[in-house]
């Protein structure tokens, strides 16, 4: 097999190029010459050298694969996670620093015989679920080119998409994650907070941040996940959460589905997928049932219009008080340096004591159901909508993802079946903290109903 025909999108199409006897050193150079050639120049802010993946290959060649699970893989990494060597800018080049280490997710995923091999575009600072909030070129849709790609991870999600990669990290803080990989039609795993270290990640919202997964599969994302969880002492939100394997998990049976009353926001077009989505479930065997979505919604509302836009603001105030106004994105600015910078104590703190009531609210819903489902996004904007409108439609589509962090849950974003105009919908799947494993055990179940053995 010839490195100029094969793919490299996926973890066993890389493997049979080294089963086919292709040396670690060539299979890296040429996703790198991939990455370099690619007609789309806003998915990667920076690449990796050739010396520094010529070295990384020379340390992987000495070691023996069967003992790295994931040696000789290369994979992205979105520019607010640390790579060693590489700058991060969180696309912002007036806040770029040289990261001195690996973040630890990346750390592990190294250890594992993983290699990163370029750092992705994003919406700036994490702030955004469109994808278009980037002083870098926007990274193309590769099902949708006049649409947005979803943020803020877009550069993993297209990275993915386009099979430049088997798996890019991305991070996850108010469906950063899941919008991306929905509306690019790829798999995004948002683990259970503090499952896997965010040390060496610029924050967004450092109570809430996840790394979560980009892949062309299941098992691919899941491969990634099980790699990097892991608790961390560095991270002072880390957790130990052990990654059980998916095989041994109790099967979904009770779908949750948010009920008819709550289905704010759609287009017709994303509306019609959801009704296939739902008849997709039901024929597969699952017992659906509605739930009514009023607590987790007042929870997603928080995301933006409570104080965890403040928590951000606390990251960044030091930077944005020192930068001059034109190197922050005026959107960006807008929603850090705007609410967040007025919020009081005492508003953060009604807002943590209604989010403790709401999660005593919503806990009773996990003992009627084994997940629930909603869409990943109920509407697709076009560039020029956001052009014409750049907050609306960015609000719109953290519906049914904002809720999912601050109540400390796991989620599983999968390709669904397509809106009636051919473009990708998502479905994700949500469940309790710590029942990442079941979730990826749903995924693979489905994935083969839909894409077949």
């Amino acid at each position: 097999m010839g490195l100029d025909e094969a793919g490299i999108g996926s973890l066993a199409s890389v493997r049979r190029l080294y089963a086919a006897g292709h040396g670690v050193a060539q299979v890296l150079e040429a996703a790198r010459a991939r990455i370099l050639a690619c007609d789309d120049p806003g998915i990667f802010i920076s690449v990796a050298s050739a010396e520094s993946l010529a070295a990384r290959a020379a340390a992987l060649a000495a070691r023996d694969p069967a003992t790295l699970p994931l040696w000789g893989i290369p994979f992205a990494v979105k520019d607010n996670i640390d790579v060693a060597g590489m700058p991060t800018t969180a696309a912002c080049p007036a806040f770029a620093y040289p990261a001195a280490a690996d973040a630890g997710a990346v750390a592990r995923l190294v250890a594992a015989g993983a290699v990163p091999v370029g750092k992705t575009n994003l919406d700036q600072f994490a702030t955004g679920l469109v994808g278009v909030r980037t002083p870098y070129p926007v990274p193309r849709n590769p099902r949708a080119p006049g649409r947005v790609p979803g943020g803020s991870s877009s550069g993993s999600a297209v990275a993915v998409a386009r099979g430049l990669v088997p798996f890019a990290l991305g991070t996850d803080t108010a469906g950063s994650g899941r919008v991306p990989a929905g509306l690019c039609g790829v798999v995004g795993v948002k683990p259970t907070p503090g499952s896997v270290s965010t040390h060496g990640v610029v924050p967004a919202c450092r109570s809430l941040d996840c790394v979560s997964v980009f892949a062309g599969s299941v098992a691919d994302g899941w491969a990634a996940y099980a790699a990097m969880a892991g608790y961390d002492a560095a991270d002072p939100f880390s957790r130990d959460i052990p990654a059980r394997d998916p095989a041994a998990c109790a099967p979904v049976r009770r779908i949750g589905i948010p009920a008819d009353s709550d289905r704010p926001g759609f287009d017709p077009q994303a509306e019609a997928a959801w009704d296939a989505a739902l008849a997709w479930l039901a024929a597969s065997g699952f017992a659906l049932e509605p739930i009514p979505m009023g607590a987790f919604r007042e929870v997603a509302s928080m995301m933006y219009g409570g104080s965890y836009v403040a928590e951000r603001f606390a990251v960044l105030e030091p930077f944005l008080a020192a930068t001059a106004p034109e190197d922050v994105l005026p959107v960006t600015r807008a929603i850090i340096a705007g609410d967040g910078a007025h919020r009081s104590a005492a508003d953060t703190f009604r807002m943590f004591h209604r989010l403790a009531e709401l999660r005593r609210a919503t806990a009773p819903v996990w003992q009627r159901i084994d997940v629930l489902a909603v869409p990943t996004a109920p509407l697709f904007p076009t560039l020029a909508e956001m052009a014409a409108d750049p907050f609306g439609p960015n609000a719109r589509l953290g519906t049914f993802t904002n809720f999912v962090n601050p109540l400390g849950l796991a989620a599983i974003a999968l390709p669904g079946p397509d809106r009636p105009d051919g473009l990708p919908a998502g479905v994700t799947f949500i469940a309790e903290g710590g029942e990442d494993a079941r979730l990826a055990a749903l995924g693979l179940r489905l994935e083969k109903a839909l894409r077949g053995p």
